[in-house]
């Protein structure tokens, strides 16, 4: 299974955001640490608002902080909610896409089997578990 840029994005800054979890983060500054566009950071950030992972403040000392505590937020919540309309197969998705041989094709079952084991597998793991250090003092 190969997650979009927008999730891999989506799970560092959150990494980050668990390492000082009452710490208000701007997108401004995960880009610059990241090497990453602010704007697409801006809208996977507004997901995560969305989703209820993080709360947003606008205004000076403004910023995301995490809405909940770092071993409260399950990995593979994250991805379901920053992969959400993103099928693994097209036939996965609404409508079940352009398959010519949906009625006898056995890779599906399998295909799906994979995808529920893959998301167990996060279950198992919380934000807390993957936070990366705290960053040194500038």
């Amino acid at each position: 299974m190969r997650l979009t840029a927008f999730t891999d994005y989506g799970l560092r800054m959150l990494m980050r955001m668990a390492a000082e979890p009452g710490r208000a983060v701007s997108t401004a500054e995960l880009a610059q640490e990241f090497a990453l566009s602010r704007h697409h950071l801006t809208k996977i950030m507004q997901r995560l608002a969305q989703g209820g992972v993080v709360a947003t403040r606008r205004g000076a000392g403004g910023g995301a902080v995490l809405a909940r505590a770092p071993g409260e937020i399950r990995l593979d919540e994250v991805v379901r909610l920053l992969e959400a309309g993103n099928a693994l197969v097209d036939c996965f998705g609404p409508g079940g896409g352009d398959c010519s041989i949906g009625g006898c094709c056995r890779l599906k079952g399998r295909l799906r089997a994979a995808e529920v084991a893959f998301l167990a597998e996060l279950d198992r793991s919380t934000l807390a578990d993957v936070a990366l250090p705290r960053p040194l003092a500038a």
